[in-house]
């Protein structure tokens, strides 16, 4: 499935980006990320003679999703993962479902049924259990401002998603995608004397540059033009589904690359969380034309 593949992928991204800050300014980091990807999609746009949205709702959807995805997003979760751990950043993205889901539904106009405000609830219950340290979950490295700037970087992620998923239907993943990174790329350039200081890059690690490419291709590119097409395919709220299984991959990840124990605290903060997206994705969605459709 399409989808998954983007999941997987994007299960690696809290680890990926902790490796890179731990040499580099978040800020740098999440500039980066982005201009890496920008690069090749400058060229395929140059050749590839991909369409952009005729119409003006296309076109700022389009914006949207590429000011939210890739200039938003990367900078706040960068920043981010140098506050928190790897397995709290990947947990916390655990909450990206819900995020989308709402936001596809304000798009749409449709509003979620009780079951699915009770899945929320539940999600968010363990999320904050997740972040508060008198439960004791805290793990090395994580913090409160950590994982709440990862939260917050949930909503921009999810705009992004849910603006593209959309402008995909009238031109395609691949226009959405390559045009986003080209202008994300635009919009940073000029702020990357100040975001990436002359000398920054000097003397990274093999690892730091291998983790930076992978997030510039494997997620910026590869990554996004997956999720488009699968959004641009059918119901946002139920590709969203697939998103649960990113903590999974996140907390092998970072145990595997970062060495960070799972403890059974943690696992079961993400087991609630997980629960409550399942419980909130079973919930109808329905028009928000109708008040009866809400209960």
């Amino acid at each position: 499935m399409i989808a998954l593949l983007a999941v997987i992928l994007w299960g690696g991204s809290p680890i990926a980006t902790k490796l890179v800050v731990a040499d580099l300014d978040p800020l740098a980091v999440g500039a980066l990320r982005t201009l890496i990807g920008a690069v090749p999609a400058a060229v395929i746009l140059a050749f590839g003679r991909l369409a952009i949205p005729r119409s003006a709702s296309g076109r700022w959807l389009l914006a949207v999703s590429s000011l939210s995805g890739f200039v938003v997003f990367p900078l706040l979760f960068s920043l981010a993962l140098e506050l928190t751990s790897g397995s709290h950043g990947g947990l916390a993205l655990a909450i990206l479902p819900i995020t989308t889901a709402l936001i596809a539904a304000l798009f749409e106009r449709r509003l979620p049924n009780r079951r699915w405000w009770l899945g929320a609830a539940v999600a968010l219950a363990g999320t904050l259990l997740l972040v508060d340290r008198r439960f004791g979950l805290s793990s090395p490295g994580a913090s409160l401002e950590g994982d709440l700037l990862v939260l917050l970087s949930c909503f921009a992620a999810s705009a992004g998603y849910v603006a593209g998923g959309r402008a995909a239907r009238e031109v395609g993943a691949p226009s959405v995608t390559f045009w986003g990174l080209a202008l994300g790329g635009l919009i940073l350039l000029p702020l990357t004397p100040v975001l990436i200081p002359s000398g920054a890059l000097t003397g990274l690690s093999v690892s730091a540059w291998s983790a930076l490419i992978y997030l510039g291709v494997a997620i910026s590119i590869v990554g996004y033009l997956a999720w488009y097409w699968a959004l641009a395919q059918g119901d946002m709220t139920r590709v969203a589904l697939i998103q649960f299984l990113q903590p999974g991959f996140s907390l092998l990840f970072a145990a595997m690359v970062l060495g960070e124990f799972v403890t059974w605290p943690l696992a079961l903060a993400g087991g609630i969380i997980v629960a409550g997206v399942a419980l909130a994705q079973s919930g109808r969605v329905a028009p928000a034309a109708s008040k009866t459709a809400t209960v």
